[in-house]
């Protein structure tokens, strides 16, 4: 860039910068920031087929998992999401797998294949005690066969009190209270969402038949009291 001589003060005078050397633009965006700032890798990279999607999230999820909720997180109709569950629990059945996908409780969830149940039980339960003493489930049974149920009526079916042992249900969710007794005003009792889970059952009505053997328990309805 050449200089010109200033009249007054005789030293030379800088011309202005040319339209190619002026300063960015506020609102150019910067050369670097264009290369680190731009879409993540993870919105480059191509959609996963939607069975290992559904796979993907049932995977990490601690709880049954209904349809339409994975169906608003991958964005996809609730009957195509379906469609692929059971499609993805049919191939497990036929492939032998060691796990099966069942609806229970309410949503989806992996369960141990009923094959391997007793040698995944033995290895669960190794060194440790069962996790609900007999009186528990005992008490467990009552509640799930008669329920709403009362403590005072639970107490005359097993013919000692109830009371701890509802307490140590419901800590463990298996049980919840479910109002009062209308004639006694009694806190009733009946099986939790997570029981059916526990149970892997969708509805109460899957219960197994009481057996006629237990005694008291087919004969709680004629028992009166709190």
């Amino acid at each position: 860039m050449t200089g010109e001589a200033d009249p007054l003060t005789g030293g030379e005078t800088v011309a202005a910068d040319s339209p190619d050397e002026h300063e960015p633009d506020e609102n150019e965006p910067d050369p670097d920031e264009r290369h680190a700032g731009g879409s993540g890798a993870e919105d480059d990279a191509p959609r996963p087929p939607l069975p290992a999607l559904v796979e993907a999230i049932l995977m990490v999820a601690e709880n049954p998992v209904p349809v339409t909720e994975i169906a608003v997180s991958l964005g996809v109709p609730a009957t195509e999401v379906e469609g692929v569950l059971v499609e993805l629990a049919l191939e497990y059945i036929a492939d032998g797998r060691g796990f099966s996908l069942r609806d229970v409780g309410g949503g989806w969830r992996f369960y141990t294949s009923e094959a391997c149940a007793p040698w995944v039980e033995r290895f669960v339960l190794a060194g440790q005690s069962p996790k609900l003493s007999q009186a528990a489930l005992e008490t467990l049974a009552v509640v799930a066969y008669q329920q709403p149920v009362s403590r005072g009526r639970i107490s005359a079916v097993r013919g000692v009190s109830a009371d701890g042992v509802i307490r140590t249900l419901t800590a463990r969710r298996l049980v919840e209270e479910a109002g009062t007794d209308p004639d006694t005003g009694a806190i009733l009792y009946r099986t939790t969402d997570y029981f059916l889970e526990r149970m892997g059952l969708r509805h109460l009505d899957e219960l197994p038949p009481l057996a006629p053997l237990l005694p008291g328990i087919a004969d709680v309805d004629d028992i009166e009291g709190p």
